[in-house]
């Protein structure tokens, strides 16, 4: 691997010490299976996923730098690409072997090739971790076909099917495939087209409406519009419209926290979008 390759995660962006304090994780001496597995879960809980920087058409990009100040110092929440870069930059740091791949959402339909995941290896193993799945994965799973992990109280299993990984999750009517991902490791510029891709397109699902899901055991949050769900493993499942009003209570709810401007821009973005779903 040339020079190159290895500088362009700039992995030294990523501070140890302010990381673990934002996650909330003690210390950690070195790569293992358990530690893996807490850090993963330490990171879904405490960083929300969120694409509020989309909406507002003001997202700063994905260097490594500028996704620490955003989800670390400024104690913000981000989409795929900002999660995953964080979290395999402090793996490396920490030790662990870590390999970056790309996923395609929803392979079964007309999903995109733009969700980054990633290979660790750690004590002869292979695992996929994937902390910036939405209210999808809370812990890493090991790859090998047909492991099914308890995911928060929802069952998820990874499959091989032929050259891809499918990474499936346990419903009423079976296994429904949630993303697939091939082996082949990525570019630092292969996320940034993706990302201008998700943060620009008018087709991407990320641009017109807020985004925002928190996934904790037993029960998973999202906002997605004007509509809070809030679904728990037990099978119960409620819906709620969220009017403008109600926007920063639901948003603060679910860990993110803006700026007077920023909310100013987002609750009269939200305003067009809820009066748009009416007509």
């Amino acid at each position: 691997m040339g020079k190159h390759a290895k500088d362009e995660w700039r992995t030294e962006k990523a501070d140890l010490e302010g990381y673990l304090a934002r996650i909330g994780h003690p210390a950690v001496p070195g790569p293992s299976v358990a530690a893996l597995r807490s850090l993963h879960e330490a990171h879904v809980q405490a960083i929300p996923f969120e694409n509020v920087d989309v909406v507002l058409g003001q997202h700063p990009g994905i260097e490594l730098g500028t996704i620490y100040d955003k989800l670390v110092r400024s104690r913000r929440g981000g989409y795929c690409f900002e999660h995953a870069l964080l979290f395999a930059a402090v793996l490396e740091n920490l030790g662990f072997d870590v390999e970056r791949r790309m996923a395609r959402v929803d392979p079964d339909g007309s999903g995109y090739r733009t969700h980054m995941v990633l290979r660790v290896r750690v004590e002869g193993a292979d695992h996929l971790a994937d902390v910036g799945f939405g209210a999808g994965m809370l812990s890493p799973m090991p790859f090998e076909d047909g492991a099914v992990v308890d995911q928060a109280g929802w069952r998820h299993r990874l499959v091989r099917n032929g050259p891809l990984w499918n990474l499936e999750k346990a419903g009423a009517d079976g296994w429904e495939v949630l993303h697939a991902s091939d082996e082949l490791p990525q570019r630092f510029t292969d996320y940034e087209v993706a990302h201008h891709y998700v943060a620009t397109h008018p087709n991407s699902p990320f641009v017109a409406k807020p985004v925002v899901f928190r996934l904790e055991p037993g029960v998973s949050r999202g906002l997605v519009g004007n509509k809070l769900t809030v679904e728990r493993a037990s099978g119960e499942r409620e819906v709620a419209e969220v009017a403008p009003g109600q926007l920063r209570e639901v948003l603060r709810g679910l860990g993110v926290e803006l700026s007077e401007q920023e909310f100013a821009a987002l609750r009269k973005s939200f305003e067009v979008s809820a009066d748009s779903s009416l007509t």
